[in-house]
């Protein structure tokens, strides 16, 4: 092979960073290589990577395999013991040329690939410019990284560090570079969004820097949110979902689980309560809004009674885009140290969870019929309505906004009338 591959695994802040890497490792003069771009947020997803690995390696047998990301972070010797991997790197030492400029030669010792440095020591997050997000129609841009809390699930502060803002003058330059691009929607990302801006002068929120985005660059026409902390939402987030079109009307929320006691056993912030008065104020605020959420099945000492309470807040939060991870124990977190489930009952809770997920879908599905709506046509023949909902849009032009009427839906994805069209 010529040139740098990247291999993406995990969230949309990955996905970002993968360009980072790829503009600096050609910066470098790397050729011949391919970086993997790992998750840790599952042991699942670290297989997946590992997995990933020696298939790159079958593929190709004279290329530099350089891993990074969280997993490589979290977990080094892992990958640094595979004879697959040429180089490790963390997730600091990624978006950096220099780091590409001295890598190890061939067959060297465990040791000798490791560049991973303290992530803990990182105080501050340099802003990252990127023109493009290969194969994608929306622009994603780093806000944040890090995150303060410790969940007791979760290992991404280890492999991420501390939470830490990109300042907002950087952001709305990186905005402007991507809307004069071409780039219809941006999507706004960080390890834990909503923190954004606690560590900067005069504490800025997540939602005084998108009120502030969609204000000085106008050529934006869609904004989005990733995943945010329902808890942490600000009164300029809220201003935004009443008031502004070009702030779409759709949020995935970290919601995690249903029950109060489960909550607290993972030192969650947030009550069951105060996810229903969350979701019903932004409903209020925005009718035609739609929820996703993260939520986890089987955390150790989960009871039944425990687990119908998180299956009955995702009804009752009518949460239309579920995400349900069946509970994986990370080592070096305390939940893993607690009493845990039968890997079998897990499973099934989780796909139990994923049933009562495609139901609300189903229902969300049914409840756009006949409505009217802007699509974003992507680059695999679907699209997006405003409020993140999937549309069937086979034959129409990639990166299009497509004015459509919704009549129907096949259990996944919207169908449209293709005479109703017209160009947005």
């Amino acid at each position: 092979m010529s040139g740098v591959e990247v291999i993406t695994f995990g969230c949309r802040l990955n996905t970002y960073e993968s360009e980072v890497m790829r503009a600096e490792a050609e910066k470098a003069g790397l050729n011949n290589a391919v970086l993997v771009n790992t998750c840790a947020v599952t042991a699942e997803a670290v297989r997946q990577a590992r997995q990933a690995i020696r298939r790159a390696r079958r593929e190709n047998p004279h290329a530099r395999i350089i891993v990074t990301g969280c997993a490589a972070q979290t977990e080094k010797e892992t990958f640094a013991e595979m004879a697959e991997v040429d180089a490790v790197l963390g997730n600091e030492e990624k978006l950096a040329s220099v780091s590409y400029r001295s890598l190890p030669d061939f067959g060297v010792s465990a040791e000798e690939k490791l560049r991973v440095n303290d992530i803990m020591s990182v105080r501050a997050t340099a802003p990252q410019m990127v023109k493009h997000i290969d194969g994608h129609v929306r622009a994603f841009i780093q806000v944040q990284n890090g995150c303060d809390h410790r969940c007791t699930f979760c290992i991404i502060p280890y492999g991420r560090g501390n939470s830490r803002s990109v300042p907002m003058g950087a952001v709305v330059d990186q905005a402007r570079r991507l809307a004069e691009s071409g780039y219809r929607e941006i999507v706004l990302t960080g390890v834990d969004a909503t923190s954004y801006g606690a560590d900067l002068p005069g504490t800025p929120t997540l939602g005084l820097l998108a009120k502030t985005l969609l204000k000085q660059v106008p050529e934006i026409l869609r904004l989005r949110l990733s995943s945010i902390d329902s808890i942490e939402a600000d009164g300029h987030l809220l201003d935004l979902i009443a008031e502004e079109p070009r702030f779409m009307p759709h949020l995935h929320l970290s919601l995690q689980h249903g029950d109060d006691l489960i909550l607290k056993r993972m030192k969650r912030r947030h009550s069951s309560a105060d996810a229903r008065a969350f979701c019903d104020g932004v409903r209020r605020l925005r009718p035609e809004i739609s929820l996703g959420a993260d939520m986890i099945a089987g955390f150790p000492t989960e009871t039944e009674p425990m687990f119908e309470n998180a299956m009955r807040l995702a009804e009752d939060c009518g949460i239309a885009h579920l995400h349900v991870f069946p509970y994986s124990p990370r080592p070096g977190t305390p939940a893993a140290r607690m009493p845990q489930l039968d890997r079998a009952l897990v499973k099934e809770r989780a796909a139990r969870l994923r049933a009562k997920g495609a139901e609300l879908h189903a229902g969300h599905l049914e409840g756009m019929i006949g409505s009217s709506q802007t699509i974003l046509v992507e680059m695999n023949g679907l699209a997006h309505t405003e409020n993140f909902t999937l549309v069937d849009a086979a034959g129409l032009e990639p990166r299009s906004l497509v004015a459509v009427g919704i009549t129907g839906h096949n259990g996944k994805h919207l169908t449209i009338e293709r005479k109703q069209m017209a160009a947005a």
